[in-house]
């Protein structure tokens, strides 16, 4: 990926397309005759992307979604499996790709929204449970089909799978490699919210004015410190946590936030 001089985001691959709305960093999944497979090149692409919207003040919220109407993600691109995972060394590389990329989803320093029509499958599950927010048209439909193709799942895949829904939900959703709609996907807490297609746009812009409008840096610590609790009992920081809170309160934001409160108007965050 290469930026301009005026920092202008730029796709290295015409398959994912990206654009600043705002203070919010859309990032469309653009393979729409394959309904949004991801190749390889689109996994490449999505690590460099966050880290320069990591260190823009411009971006608040951090949107992935798919071209078209009929796809969020599909899956992996079929027909690159015989090239890229056929062979020991290209299994190992396509796996390093996918796992960077998603990693980089989970540990943005942004926060993350995956915003969800049609077909949510394999690596779309992945890429939507590795976002901090899902939000879906009733036309959406999920589901994990690695026990139908014979895949070994990554333990990142499955852990961010029993995090959000539960280990029973789980091991239902990838032992049966079942598909369910969007009303099931609520209902277990795979998706925070779901609406009619035609009101989909209008729910995600309440996300980005919400979340474009809040504090920057309270938002942040709650990301971090949700991680810190995520994880093992034994590496939790809870001394990076009170730092975290501490850091909010100090903040240029929370005097900000105080006075517009006091003054009954909306506040101007600035992330300082």
């Amino acid at each position: 990926m290469t930026v301009d001089y005026m920092g202008i985001y730029v796709s290295p691959t015409e398959r994912l397309q990206v654009r600043l709305d705002g203070s919010t960093l859309h990032i469309v999944f653009n393979n729409p005759a394959k309904h949004n497979a991801l190749s390889v090149d689109m996994w490449g692409a999505v690590p460099a992307l966050l880290t320069q919207a990591a260190t823009d003040e411009r971006v608040r919220l951090v949107v992935f979604s798919g071209a078209g109407e009929k796809a969020f993600v599909s899956g992996a691109d079929i027909s690159q499996f015989e090239d890229q995972r056929a062979a020991k060394e290209a299994v190992k590389h396509y796996e390093a790709l996918a796992e960077e990329a998603l990693m980089a989803i989970y540990h943005s320093a942004k926060p993350t929204l995956a915003c969800i029509r049609g077909w949510c499958i394999g690596g779309g599950v992945n890429v939507a449970i590795s976002c901090d927010i899902r939000i879906a048209a009733s036309d959406a439909v999920f589901g994990i089909p690695a026990a139908r193709l014979g895949l070994g799942y990554r333990y990142s895949a499955l852990k961010n799978l029993v995090d959000l829904i539960g280990v029973g939900a789980a091991k239902d959703l990838f032992y049966t490699a079942r598909r369910i709609d969007a009303a099931e996907a609520k209902a277990l807490g795979l998706i925070s919210r779901t609406c009619a297609v035609e009101q989909l746009p209008a729910l995600l812009a309440e996300y980005t004015g919400s979340i474009g409008e809040n504090a920057p840096l309270t938002i942040a610590a709650a990301k971090q410190i949700v991680g810190e609790i995520l994880k093992l009992s034994p590496d939790l920081d809870v001394e990076r946590c009170r730092a975290l809170i501490l850091g909010c309160f100090e903040s240029e934001d929370y005097a900000e936030g105080r006075r517009a409160f006091m003054e009954k108007r909306k506040p101007q965050f600035k992330g300082r």
